[in-house]
């Protein structure tokens, strides 16, 4: 993995919700600098990061849940950023249903869409139940949410992102929530385009840039927001 920016201080429960927009500038000299160093083989699973999710998000958050050690307990934050109100229950029963415990959610209204509330839970469960919550959100597809999920012993972390039109956006994370891009995909980038506004292109593309664009205004509006604390059961 090569790491994206600047480390930054530790954000508990990966809660760090500023834009990497800034990132892009920094990069177009420091990719090239750490690509020329050798590369270096990775254990750390088989995840594909910094990309576009598939429909078929759901079969691979359980079968990363099936691969990882199931007795490593975790954690992650879920994001429900705008939510129409009479889908807030079906959110509280997937949630629900990923925990095996009840879900009542503080739901508050979301000043970035009137129309819609926000909501959000910090989860404790086995490795895997970030992407298994993302897999259950994303049959309501006017949702926008955030799943993170934090580093384990032997597992990255992870953190999703959704907004209606674009689908879903997984990357993997560090401990203090910043993205990481594989050096396979930045070598993979190089090698296709030397112009520096491709390769920003590019790069704003394996951050997810896209996704922080949209995102950012809902998240701006929640902070100070209640937040919801659970446990999986089991």
């Amino acid at each position: 993995m090569a790491r994206i920016g600047k480390a930054m201080p530790a954000v508990p429960h990966m809660t760090r919700r500023t834009s990497r927009r800034w990132f892009v500038a920094e990069l177009r000299t420091e990719i090239p600098k750490r690509l020329a160093e050798p590369a270096l083989n990775s254990h750390h699973g088989t995840r594909q990061y910094g990309h576009v999710i598939s429909p078929s998000i759901e079969a691979q958050g359980k079968a990363y849940s099936n691969q990882r050690e199931v007795n490593v307990p975790t954690r992650g934050v879920v994001y429900v950023h705008s939510c129409p109100p009479a889908v807030c229950p079906h959110v509280e029963w997937a949630v629900s249903r990923v925990l095996s415990t009840p879900v009542r959610l503080q739901w508050t209204a979301q000043p970035a869409d009137p129309s819609t509330l926000r909501a959000e839970c910090a989860w404790t469960g086995r490795c895997g139940t970030g992407g298994e919550l993302a897999a259950a959100l994303r049959q309501w597809p006017m949702l926008r949410f955030e799943v993170t999920e934090d580093p384990s012993p032997g597992v990255d972390g992870e953190r999703i992102m959704y907004a209606p039109g674009r689908g879903a956006f997984r990357a993997t994370v560090s401990a203090n929530g910043d993205i990481l891009v594989p050096e396979d995909r930045l070598r993979a980038l190089l090698s296709q385009t030397t112009a520096a506004e491709a390769l920003a292109h590019g790069v704003d593309r394996l951050l997810g840039s896209a996704w922080d664009a949209e995102l950012e205004p809902y998240r701006q509006a929640g902070e100070g927001a209640p937040i919801t604390w659970l446990t999986q059961a089991g």
